[in-house]
């Protein structure tokens, strides 16, 4: 089979490594990939959002299968664009249409779809800029802290939590003003849930699914999540507390309901679908979907599942997930982001990196990296690198990690080194 991945990240290189494994690939190619991504698949110099681009290279190239990396293309439509063309229309796609991309591009959209088919959430109410006066009046009826999100998506940026509040209005009028241009038109203000979060996966058909080891991402740029957001700076698989009964309940009430949902929704939803979770009491309550896999989780799940990645795409692209099974190891995995000096917020590129060649028991996936004139891998983004390290215990598993971490250099590196030490408390 001949596969096209679409992206450039970390993520893309996970899936990539994972599928170069499987026993019935032909041809990888990546577009538009990065020096990881390399190694393992053909990088395609094309945008992912220029779908004619990626049509045209699907038909010259016999693709069969196209797995969508990122959530934008995705939110843009680019199943819709592929399966309207009869010259691509029964390539198999991982990722859904537009309407069930909704579940991401559209906080508001995932809301009411939660309430409406009883998934566990926050209370919430959404405004639009021509309600702010209503949405501020709303605010006085919450307990602090208070949640506001951008409906549409703000490169998971758009959502803020205010201690006060006159903060909270602050941020409701910057959001109105503008702040995530079409994103931030409509808002989303949520009840705060106080708890443990964790990212479930799951691979479904529309129909059936399966699911994927889960995983605790970091989001703050502090050790002791001390901080601003950051896309997440590390991750660890299996969770602890996501306990087999915990993880029943996750399944009953939340991702059964959800794929339902969808079926009943008359979507037609083929590919992942990335649960932001909270435990709460340990009680599952869901914060977000994700339409795609997310990152940095990817780089500690796919390590960690042992069966073959593209049969099991290839039966959620087909409709034939049921009765499918997902062997995992029963290691740990830890990864550990390498970040540019700076991020989140200004940071310098084009820094030489040193010493990948010295890294031996952890895989390395590039997250943003390209490559010199002179053949030297630079930084070429916020988050550089992810360190994937499998152990019999998250501390067995971080110090190959954290040794990973110290062995590559370069000028304005930096990364957390509390990475998982809360779960081993």
């Amino acid at each position: 089979m001949n596969v096209l991945v679409l992206g450039s990240g970390g993520r893309e290189h996970a899936i990539c490594w994972k599928l170069a494994q499987s026993k019935n690939l032909n041809k990888l190619f990546v577009a538009p990939g990065n020096p990881g991504t390399a190694a393992v698949a053909s990088n395609v110099n094309i945008n992912p959002l220029d779908f004619a681009q990626v049509k045209s290279f699907i038909v010259a190239n016999g693709i069969h299968m196209v797995v969508v990396g990122p959530e934008e293309p995705l939110v843009k439509g680019i199943s819709n664009y592929l399966q309207a063309d009869p010259a691509t229309s029964n390539v198999m796609i991982i990722g859904p249409g537009q309407n069930g991309a909704q579940l991401e591009g559209s906080k508001d959209f995932a809301k009411s779809f939660m309430l409406r088919h009883g998934v566990p959430t926050a209370a919430y109410k959404t405004f639009s800029a021509s309600e702010a006066s209503e949405a501020k009046t709303f605010l006085t009826t919450m307990k602090p802290p208070y949640v506001l999100k951008a409906d549409g998506l703000a490169a998971g940026k758009g959502v803020v939590i205010s201690p006060s509040i006159d903060e909270a209005k602050e941020t409701l009028d910057l959001f109105f003003a503008g702040k995530f241009g079409d994103a931030s038109k409509k808002v989303v203000i949520e009840e705060f849930l106080s708890g443990i979060e964790l990212s479930v996966f799951v691979l479904t058909d529309g129909q059936s699914y399966v699911i994927l080891p889960e995983a605790k991402d970091y989001k703050r740029i502090g050790d002791g999540d001390t901080g601003l957001n950051t896309g997440g700076m590390g991750a660890v698989s299996p969770v602890p507390f996501a306990s087999k009964e915990f993880m029943d309940k996750v399944e009953t009430r939340i991702v059964r309901p959800t794929v339902e949902g969808l079926k009943k929704d008359s979507i037609d939803y083929r590919g992942f679908i990335f649960i932001g979770l909270i435990k709460v009491n340990n009680e599952p309550f869901v914060i977000e979907y994700n339409v795609r896999m997310g990152d940095p989780e990817t780089e500690a799940v796919m390590p960690r599942i042992e069966s073959d990645l593209l049969d099991l795409l290839e039966k959620a692209a087909t409709g034939k997930l049921k009765g499918a099974s997902i062997k995992t190891s029963t290691q740990t995995a830890t990864t550990v982001i390498l970040v540019s000096g700076g991020y989140p917020e200004e940071y310098k590129k084009n820094i030489a990196i040193s010493g990948l060649d010295k890294v031996s028991e952890t895989l390395v996936f590039h997250s943003g990296t390209k490559e010199h004139e002179n053949c030297a891998i630079v930084t070429a983004g916020g988050r550089v690198l992810a360190l994937t390290s499998l152990g019999n215990s998250i501390s067995d598993a971080l110090s190959k990690s954290y040794s990973a971490a110290e062995t590559i250099t370069y000028h304005g590196k930096y990364y957390r080194k509390d990475i998982g030490k809360d779960l081993m408390q």
